[in-house]
């Protein structure tokens, strides 16, 4: 028999899964948490950060390396030589800056102390000022890469984070050989490789197959020192599902397998998450359910859609094209609420009746009825990605008394993200964009049938929860299995998922009366989400502006 790899990383930890090539079975499974996490708040050395940073340090990448393969091969009993392929799955858009040797500059002392020469998280917002400054040049110059992004680019993407670094530590950025996708970062570091995978370059880079990137022309009108920055974007762009190369021998022999592994060309976590789950239709949305919320549709038409996060030519699936939207807080949103707001004598009772914290607040909270609550919330704790495009945007909750109970509020903190979802699925049909069927996929999805149930009564559609376990890693084990393709592996994605994917899901079909309340809610979160959203009272971004001065003289 013959195996794959699948390797996602997301926010907190990278998870290893070995799978049988023939049938697509989870023979072994790791996890692998990230000894710093996120870095929000100072470094490892006590250096505080300001305002809006989520870094990472890139060891901890390497780490799930040399923890994870060696594991999941002990645990399986297979041998090394039956090892095919490896693919890796990453969020994006992550970024990090390496020197002329390929090594990332935060491994290099003089840099330890230099929040610049870490990674950069994908809801890294401190580059906002950045981003604002690409959308007015490239507005002003009409340049026809804001269509593709639905007429603004994110202070999560490449470009504003690294100008984020020339403006502020231009010697730092002097230093910078190459600026690079963690995902394309491991792969190199895999097959001795430097490729970029079409993906993240297309949804995160302002490039696309017609058009390549942006001119030098308009990088110096940003910035004249941003001139020559393609220069920083070394090496060659590969398609999706495709191999990279084999991995190198010395490290083959550390992790225990075959030498003649092919690398996958890497992939976004959520862009890849069609392949595990067996789907490859047009008009498929898969809204992909984490710490943020990526809204994925695949289509055939080449369409312009205001407030998306983007489009690209086989951008998820190959033959597609791939439109995303996103959500950037939502298991982050609930996190938040249990660490900050839940008084001791809820989680003392959620012990006694052996259920987690959120299952303890979801038993409450499905208690009243749809409004009941009284509270409506803006699900904008870490700014808002679609429609809006504005990271400096922030959260609110509607309707507090002296009898709103915690419950409550995490319904309300539940809804908001329902309500957002809607807003991007109205976008995309406002836009002519068909969804035939939407899916949902995530450890929350899988584990909250209470909020799944939500999501389909705001929606007034069925709701078609993923099953597959571990599906990111399982989608990145058919990408390892593509790459294999003149190695026992598979030459279509059709075939791959005929074999490998897992397709059972469990329907969440929306409950009609609620689903009229809900039309009277969202409608008052239209509202709000127009009043705060488009300028018409400023009051989420002075108060930011207030916090970063009086942080400053902390930091």
């Amino acid at each position: 028999m013959k195996y794959s790899i699948g390797i996602d990383y997301g926010s907190l930890s990278g998870r290893c899964v070995l799978v049988n090539v023939d049938n697509g079975e989870i023979v072994a499974s790791v996890v692998s948490e990230y000894s710093h996490a996120v870095m929000d708040r100072a470094l490892p050395s006590g250096k505080r950060l300001g305002t809006d940073w989520a870094l990472q340090h890139p060891q901890d990448y390497l780490d799930v390396l040399y923890d994870t393969i060696p594991k999941v091969m002990n645990e399986s009993g297979v041998s090394g030589e039956d090892i095919i392929g490896i693919g890796i799955d990453f969020t994006a858009c992550t970024v990090l800056p390496l020197n002329k040797d390929g090594i990332p500059l935060s491994f290099i002392p003089k840099y330890i102390n230099n929040p610049h020469a870490y990674v950069k998280l994908w809801k890294h917002h401190a580059s906002q000022a950045q981003a604002d400054l690409i959308n007015e040049i490239a507005t002003v110059r009409n340049e026809s890469f804001l269509k593709r992004y639905g007429g603004k680019i994110s202070s999560e993407w490449l470009f504003p984070k690294l100008l984020q670094i020339l403006q502020e530590d231009p010697e730092l950025y002097d230093e910078i050989d190459c600026f690079i996708e963690a995902c394309d970062w491991i792969v190199y570091y895999l097959t001795g490789n430097l490729v970029r995978n079409e993906s993240s370059l297309g949804f995160k880079a302002m490039w696309s197959k017609k058009e390549g990137f942006p001119s030098s022309d308009f990088f110096k009108a940003v910035d004249t020192r941003f001139t020559h920055v393609l220069d920083k974007l070394k090496g060659e762009i590969t398609p999706v599902a495709t191999s990279a190369g084999t991995i190198k021998q010395d490290i083959a022999h550390c992790l225990g397998i075959s030498e003649l592994a092919h690398v996958s060309s890497a992939h976004m976590d959520a862009a890849c998450s069609f392949l595990g789950a067996g789907i490859n239709k047009a008009g498929s949305m898969l809204a992909v359910m984490g710490t943020s919320t990526c809204h994925m549709l695949l289509g055939k038409d080449e369409k312009y859609v205001p407030g998306i996060c983007g489009y690209v030519d086989g951008g998820f699936n190959p033959g597609f094209f791939g439109y995303e939207a996103g959500q950037s807080c939502v298991g982050d949103h609930f996190q938040w609420f249990v660490e900050n707001c839940i008084p001791s004598s809820y989680s003392i009772e959620a012990e006694k009746q052996n259920l987690s914290i959120f299952q303890y607040l979801g038993k409450l909270a499905s208690k009243k009825r749809v409004g009941e609550s009284g509270l409506i919330a803006l699900d904008w704790w870490n700014g808002n990605r679609s429609i809006l495009v504005d990271g400096q945007l922030s959260g609110v909750i509607v309707g507090y008394t002296l009898q709103t109970q915690p419950e409550d509020i995490y319904r309300s903190l539940i809804e908001a993200t329902a309500f957002g979802t809607k807003v991007i699925i109205d976008n995309y049909r406002k836009h002519d964009i068909k969804i035939n069927q939407l899916y949902c996929s995530g450890g929350i999805a899988k584990k909250d049938p209470y909020m799944m149930q939500i999501y389909a009564d705001v929606l007034g559609t069925s709701v078609y929860v993923v099953q597959a376990k571990e599906n990111a890693a399982l989608s990145a084990s058919i990408l390892g299995a593509l790459a294999a393709k003149n190695n026992g592996g598979y030459e279509s994605v059709d075939e791959a998922i005929a074999h490998m994917a897992h397709r059972e899901t469990k329907q969440y079909l929306p409950n009609s009366d609620n689903y009229e309340t809900y039309k009277i809610l969202y409608k008052e979160y239209c509202i709000l989400h127009d009043y705060f959203g488009y300028g018409n009272n400023p009051v989420m971004k002075t108060l930011k502006k207030l916090k970063v001065l009086m942080e400053k003289d902390r930091i």
